[in-house]
């Protein structure tokens, strides 16, 4: 199912995330890594992520990179002052479902894996005491009829290998289902999705590139999706297209949404969103980091009768680049980003939000940024806001919202 609206606004036209109040799946203690104190910046009244529990580090998640550097979940320098909601909190997995290995590196095997994720519920790994990397041979595939819980205890990655989408929950279903996948001290490294469905063959300023090739770690359609203490690097979907989107994780159509604690998103790549890109789907994000992402689309999306051909049942132009880290689209949306840092990521040529792109497509959700740092990003951008005196998110973000609310952050373009 492909959804897309026409804004007016630089003309052009794009797609998201939405919906509320995430079904917590369970507790534990602690909430999500670190967030940004920042300098004041921006304005307005109120602002948290939502009503907290405390806020201090899951910790213990890291992952080694292929020169030898290291990744550490969460941002490393501040976080929400309003702390985490329950929803974010870590499930306990004390009692799990199943468990993968048997003790050793060795008896961690992708069959093992594939056999647990199919049957859902609680699953937790027994690889040894060293860090682990499974290879994912094939996309695993979850169940979308319960909850699953899949808790790496910061020690295992799961690594498509530069060629393997890693994750689906695909319901055939929208804005439905009440399960929930949460990730929990876990890594998701080198999943691929290549482009498909390619968009009718048509020269420039018609929309070049694929219809289809989303979410390079997790495609989640349907479900709800809670990510906490997790490492998302180096992961890519299809690199060119005006609707497709999601490096590491696109979310469509989801009831509760997506909430993000406590986790870092590096090096990740696709035509738009190239770390989380969502499509009627809420996207709350606390304590985490957006560091060097790049949405690979050039040219936004629009719909004009300049192009002859019909795709997506529109007259679609520009081939996406919208959101260099964040991505967010649809009705009745909102979206927190509180306690994060968002550095150092890129739109494509001739698109917006290097750091956040959010676009309420009927001015019905809002957006709340807070003690959050994002500066060093790349990208065109604009601010609409349909309600209340804060009128601009500075040169990071693209945005369409009711109303913006920004407290104690550092965002580049304000003074």
């Amino acid at each position: 199912m492909r959804l897309t609206c026409l804004l007016a606004l630089p003309l052009v036209v794009w797609l998201g995330c939405s919906s509320s109040d995430p079904a917590t799946p369970g507790t534990s203690n602690g909430d999500g890594g670190g967030g940004n104190g920042g300098g004041a910046s921006g304005s307005s009244s109120g602002t948290d992520g939502g009503s907290a529990d405390d806020s201090g580090s899951h910790g213990g998640n890291t992952t080694t990179t292929p020169d030898g550097g290291t990744i550490v979940a969460g941002n490393p320098d501040g976080s929400c002052k309003a702390g985490v909601p329950a929803a974010g909190q870590l499930v306990d997995v004390s009692t799990p479902t199943k468990v993968v290995g048997t003790g050793t590196a060795a008896s961690c095997t992708f069959k093992a894996l594939d056999t647990a994720v199919k049957a859902g519920g609680i699953i937790t790994f027994d690889c040894g005491s060293a860090p682990t990397a499974i290879a994912v041979t094939a996309t695993l595939n979850l169940p979308t009829d319960k909850n699953t819980v899949i808790d790496g205890g910061g020690k295992i990655t799961l690594d498509g290998g530069g060629s393997v989408q890693i994750m689906v929950w695909n319901s055939g279903n929208f804005q439905y289902l009440d399960t929930r996948l949460t990730l929990q001290n876990i890594t998701f490294a080198n999943g691929k999705i290549a482009g498909s469905e390619p968009i009718p063959k048509a020269g420039p300023p018609c929309s070049q590139g694929f219809n289809a090739g989303e979410g390079g770690a997790l495609f989640m359609r349907d479900g709800n999706l809670t990510v906490i203490n997790s490492i998302f690097t180096n992961n890519e979907a299809a690199t060119s297209g005006p609707d497709v989107g999601g490096g590491a994780i696109r979310m469509l159509g989801s009831k509760h949404g997506a909430i993000i604690v406590g986790s870092t998103f590096t090096n990740n790549r696709a035509s738009n969103g190239a770390a989380v890109g969502c499509l009627f789907s809420e996207l709350d994000v606390y304590n985490s980091l957006f560091d060097g992402n790049t949405a690979t689309g050039h040219d936004a999306n629009n719909n004009s009768t300049t192009c002859k051909v019909i795709n997506n049942g529109q007259n679609e132009t520009g081939s996406g680049g919208n959101g260099g880290a964040l991505y967010s689209d649809g009705i009745n949306v909102n979206v927190i980003v509180c306690g994060d840092k968002v550095v150092n990521n890129a739109a494509g040529a001739n698109a917006f939000g290097g750091g956040l792109f959010f676009t309420s497509n009927n001015y019905g959700g809002t957006l709340t940024i807070a003690d959050t740092n994002m500066t060093g990003n790349t990208g065109g951008h604009w601010t609409n806001v349909a309600e209340g005196a804060t009128k601009d998110a500075g040169t990071a973000v693209g945005t369409n919202t009711k109303s913006l609310t920004i407290t104690n952050s550092t965002l580049q373009g304000i003074k």
